[in-house]
């Protein structure tokens, strides 16, 4: 399994998927502002709800590529002109976005596999314009390749270094955005895939999976123009998982760990995590469904019953680990979140090292809502990160 592979997913009947007309609701509520359409026009995103008749995947691929291809091809027409950098880069993040929420939230179809292949042309497109440089960084790794973008603030020979990951549906194009709040701290950001999503060749549910994210911490300790030896993770949603996992494994060679709206053991056990991915799920675009076709991609299993069959072995705590030394370890979460409970945060708190956390009890998945931004939590994870990194 890879993290491209179009998987055939069992869908079940007891998974509910929001109507069509409450997604077409939520894609006009959500233009502009809120995940997965922040990036996107409120006018497009109304007409693109307008046209679609129905969730099938390759329909809502193609009515967003649509609009990818438009903005993609007013780039193109630009470049040639040789036109404004900054419209340039403008135009093919624009055209990113469309084709992001194309393939969104995983590429479940052949329609959806193109959208997602698409996105990752056109961001390098618009890569070519970045300031600071974003490096595209390849690594061989056991046969396959490892990718990532390195983003490092100008004025600085040798900054600290953050790498991370979203989750099942945030992949590393997504997560260069909190580079420039990493830049203005002094800090380089290394943004990659986790297991089981975007570029990365690794299962979620590989029983020694984080062998990926070491062999990345083996490349940056390479490089004289970072400083790795002062190195920070930071994993959202699904992905937080392999920020507490690091913390533990890899606790010598990292100067801190942001674990933000993950599972640690609660979370992967069948009494949270059926619900979760079949009734909950509030912030998904459509739904639990596609809450649960995401992460069951992720970790490369075909229906329901094997999903839950899987998550147990994830625990942390039945791996034995959390009673062991940690890097500094920061979580994050909100009170209400319904993807991820904030109980696998007091469980981090009452294992092993001490560890801090910053909970918001309004919020949701990540933190979110409630009235706070999420510029205040990014924000605040990066002055975590800055101080941890400084020592």
């Amino acid at each position: 399994m890879t993290g491209t592979t179009v998987m055939t997913i069992k869908s079940d009947a007891t998974i509910r998927e929001r109507p069509l007309a409450e997604v077409k609701e939520e894609i006009r509520k959500r233009a502009g502002h809120r995940n997965p359409l922040e990036g996107i026009k409120a006018e497009d995103a109304a007409a693109v709800a307008a046209a679609l008749t129905s969730l099938d995947p390759d329909e809502w691929a193609r009515r967003w590529s649509e609009w990818g291809h438009k903005y993609e091809e007013e780039g193109d027409r630009l470049e040639k002109s040789g036109g404004d950098q900054g419209r340039l880069r403008e135009l093919y993040l624009l055209a990113f976005n469309y084709f992001r929420v194309a393939r969104y939230p995983c590429p479940t179809s052949a329609g959806k596999e193109t959208a997602y292949r698409r996105s990752l042309g056109v961001f390098r497109k618009a890569a070519q314009h970045f300031d600071p440089p974003l490096e595209i960084v390849e690594i061989p790794f056991e046969g396959k390749t490892l990718i990532g973008y390195l983003q490092r603030p100008r004025g600085i020979a040798k900054a600290p270094v953050v790498m991370h990951w979203g989750g099942v549906d945030g992949w590393k194009e997504d997560r260069t955005r909190a580079h420039g709040a990493m830049h203005e701290a002094g800090l380089a950001g290394f943004a990659i895939d986790m297991p089981g999503t975007g570029e990365n060749p690794m299962a979620y549910t590989d029983p020694r999976a984080e062998r990926v994210f070491s062999a990345f911490i083996d490349h940056l300790l390479t490089r004289n123009d970072v400083d790795a030896t002062r190195l920070g993770v930071w994993g959202g949603s699904y992905g937080g998982y392999w920020a507490a996992k690091l913390a533990y494994v890899e606790a010598k060679r990292l100067k801190g760990a942001v674990f933000q709206g993950g599972n640690v053991h609660y979370g992967f056990q069948e009494k949270w995590m059926r619900p979760a991915v079949t009734e909950r799920a509030s912030v998904a675009l459509m739904g639990p469904k596609q809450l649960f076709e995401s992460r069951a991609r992720a970790m490369g299993v075909n229906s329901l019953e094997e999903f839950l069959a899987a998550a147990p072995k994830l625990s942390l705590l039945d791996q034995g680990l959390l009673d062991k030394p940690s890097a500094p370890l920061l979580g994050v979460n909100g009170k209400l979140d319904d993807q991820a409970p904030v109980e696998d945060i007091y469980l981090l708190m009452e294992h092993g090292s001490p560890k801090e956390a910053r909970i918001y009890p309004q919020g949701g998945h990540m933190g979110r809502g409630g009235g706070v931004k999420d510029e205040e939590i990014r924000d605040m994870i990066v002055r975590w990160l800055a101080l941890r990194l400084s020592q």
